[in-house]
């Protein structure tokens, strides 16, 4: 990334992080705004996920859906949300992101996939060979980026309490891996950043 844009990048999380303080810490919001890209064609929609060098800053919530891996969400409990729309609903609000073992996928998109679906929040497979703790670990240090319905990206990069420098490297890193999904002749349009409760700041775009 050129200097140019790092160094405005470095001046906007000064100005983020010298708004208003609350009794809270809060989360520091990327957000991407996009232009020629036509949404109406489903082929440059498109969802990733990021690994963030320093993480969110904060707590993630993982499901795990396994019938071998221990605290699992097991087959029959997936079974259960068929006749419980409203507790399937609440599980899909519940956790951040969901993994699942290869067997249970099929399951998992016939009952789950209209609550998670829209949400974003399809599970991703667990590698088989890979240790699972290992892909838990790097889901907790992840976040999702959905281009769908609207060309605007606005997710949570880190937590304020967090070194300018953290704060820097995720964003450098979403912005990156943004750039790479982009279809066609898409382009950064705009970008800022912002806590919860803050004002957005401008850190440049094409």
């Amino acid at each position: 990334m050129a200097m140019e844009k790092a160094a405005k990048i470095d001046e906007a999380i000064k100005k983020v992080k010298e708004g208003e303080k609350r009794k809270f810490v809060q989360s520091i919001d990327l957000i991407i705004n996009i232009r020629n890209i036509d949404l109406k064609k489903p082929e440059n929609k498109f969802s990733k996920d990021i690994l963030l060098p320093h993480g969110r800053g904060k707590d993630i919530k993982v499901c795990v859906l396994s019938d071998n891996l221990e605290g699992g969400i097991r087959k029959h409990e997936i079974e259960g949300f068929a006749s419980n729309k409203s507790a399937a609903k609440q599980f899909a609000k519940k956790y951040d992101f969901f993994l699942c073992e290869a067997p249970l996928m099929p399951l998992v998109g016939k009952i789950l996939g209209r609550y998670l679906g829209p949400k974003g929040k399809m599970p991703k497979l667990i590698p088989p060979g890979r240790d699972p703790k290992n892909a838990i670990e790097d889901t907790m240090k992840s976040v999702r980026v959905n281009v769908r319905d609207a060309p605007t990206i606005q997710i949570s990069v880190s937590s304020e309490s967090m070194d300018d420098s953290q704060i820097k490297d995720n964003v450098e890193r979403v912005i990156e891996e943004v750039r790479k999904s982009l279809p066609g002749k898409a382009q950064i349009k705009s970008m800022f950043i912002k806590t919860t409760m803050g004002k957005p700041v401008r850190i440049g775009g094409n």
